[in-house]
């Protein structure tokens, strides 16, 4: 009888060591995770982007971007705004389209541009 209890705790011993090695082979070959706080690299880090400011409707302003000398966006209207209008003045399409190359070069495709960034720039009201 004390032969089996022997035996019993040996094998009992046996499985619960193999279930911790097993477990821990397993935590280290387990691929790492990336940080997800890390944002992604952009395709346009490393990218030449420029603006030209444009002749709009009506004697106002608009602006065409440049990725790598390609036309990417020609934006003769105040974005997210209706109807199409251009800015104001020339200043105003600049700021905009500074935001516009800053989204672009931080990986944002298409760069969206909001009425609350347009009042932040204080292009509109």
């Amino acid at each position: 009888m004390k032969t089996h209890n022997t035996i019993y705790h040996l094998i009992l011993l046996c499985v619960l060591f193999f279930m911790a090695t097993s477990s821990v082979a397993q935590q280290m070959n387990a691929p790492v995770q990336p940080d997800a706080q890390a944002p992604a690299a952009s395709a346009y880090q490393n990218s030449s982007i420029t603006c030209n400011i444009i002749d709009a409707l009506n004697g106002t302003f608009g602006y065409d971007v440049f990725v790598d000398g390609k036309l990417v966006i020609h934006q003769a209207s105040i974005p997210a705004m209706s109807g199409n209008e251009g800015f104001k003045t020339k200043e105003d399409a600049i700021k905009v389209a500074e935001l516009v190359m800053y989204k672009i070069r931080k990986g944002e495709m298409p760069p969206t541009v909001t009425t609350d960034e347009l009042r932040d720039l204080k292009v509109i009201k």
